[in-house]
């Protein structure tokens, strides 16, 4: 995998850009100018971000996903992990039949949901799970590979299906690990 040089990402003209940010040269990224990375981020190989998006600190967006934000937003708190071909939405045409959809077509002709979505903070994304507009995924959720979230969680479940419901608890251990590394990073340089 090769990455962008800090150079070429300095000129891509991003709304704010951490340090130690990487993404791949085959990500496609789209409307920079609306779009904020936190520090020790990455985007990997055959990506779309668009639209307004923030992703925060130690976030990492695996290959082939997409992260549509339109004009809503997406944020990606802290320590989120999209996995391979997750999609998450802000926005959606109807698709009752009551309108007519695509881009293609003038917005008189559609009826489309425009909603902001929220990954909070160490959420995980699974393999090919789609998140729908309007959703905030609660601190700590799991998602579970190919399911669909329509509604908003509650923090620190695991969530499967389609559509997606609540499993069981996840356990919270990770937070102890979480501060271990964020005190060996401060007292370490990378």
């Amino acid at each position: 995998m090769a990455y962008f040089s800090q150079q070429q990402l300095a000129e891509m003209g991003f709304k704010t850009l951490g340090k130690n940010v990487r993404i791949s040269d085959k990500a496609a990224i789209y409307n920079p100018e609306q779009i904020s990375i936190g520090d020790n981020s990455r985007i990997d190989d055959f990506c779309v971000v668009s639209g307004s998006v923030s992703i925060g600190s130690y976030c990492h967006i695996t290959p082939m996903c997409l992260v549509a934000g339109g004009s809503p937003g997406i944020t990606l708190e802290d320590f989120c992990t999209l996995a391979y071909g997750v999609k998450v939405f802000a926005q959606s045409d109807d698709y009752s039949g009551a309108t007519m959809v695509n881009s293609l077509i003038p917005k008189k002709f559609k009826s489309e949901l425009f909603a902001p979505v929220l990954l909070g903070r160490q959420t995980i994304v699974g393999a090919g799970a789609t998140i729908m507009p309007g959703v905030t995924l609660a601190e700590g959720c799991a998602v579970g590979a190919m399911s669909l979230i329509t509604k908003t969680t509650q923090p620190w479940g695991i969530y499967t299906g389609v559509p997606a419901r609540r499993l069981k608890d996840r356990k919270r251990d990770l937070l102890k690990l979480e501060q271990q590394f964020l005190r060996e990073i401060n007292n370490d340089s990378f």
